[in-house]
């Protein structure tokens, strides 16, 4: 595994906070989402055109393919305040199965640096048509591999 994380940021909303000062735990897991397509794009067909990702990984799946979320495993390492100023995160790819591969996060405070919340989203590519999992092309797994480093969990 000699892929490299990339870096995003993530604005906190106002919003976003809970009475104790910090992101909520269910506003985290939207940010979660930011971090993935800042990062690593929209799946083809969805949206419109905007800002482009820092590495385009989903944009070229296969007509009638989703990209769909199977499981999210999050770990609160110490709260991460509400500022207003984006959030760091840190993104990589790990564990590549025949039809699925995690994104992994480390969100760290915008100010002293700290890692905040560690987290890994799991996705699958999904036929629209037959209504299956689909395996990942081996030009998928290479994109993907190029950005593949150890897992958070395991």
């Amino acid at each position: 595994m000699s892929g490299h994380k990339i870096r995003v940021e993530v604005p906190m909303r106002w919003g976003d906070m809970d009475a104790y000062g910090h992101i909520n735990n269910v506003n985290l897991v939207r940010m979660m989402e930011e971090a993935r397509i800042a990062g690593f794009g929209v799946p083809g067909g969805t949206g419109k055109p905007g800002i482009l990702p820092q590495v385009d990984l989903f944009s070229n799946v296969p007509e009638n393919t989703q990209i769909l979320v199977v499981e999210h495993r999050v770990r609160y390492v110490k709260p991460l305040d509400y500022r207003n100023v984006p959030a760091h995160v840190d993104l990589w790819i790990s564990n590549i199965k025949a039809a699925s591969f995690d994104i992994c996060y480390e969100f760290h405070d915008p100010v002293d640096g700290g890692i905040c919340v560690r987290a890994t989203t799991t996705l699958a590519f999904f036929a629209v048509e037959t209504q299956r999992l689909l395996r990942l092309s081996a030009e998928h797994k290479a994109a993907l591999g190029a950005y593949e480093a150890e897992p958070l969990f395991r």
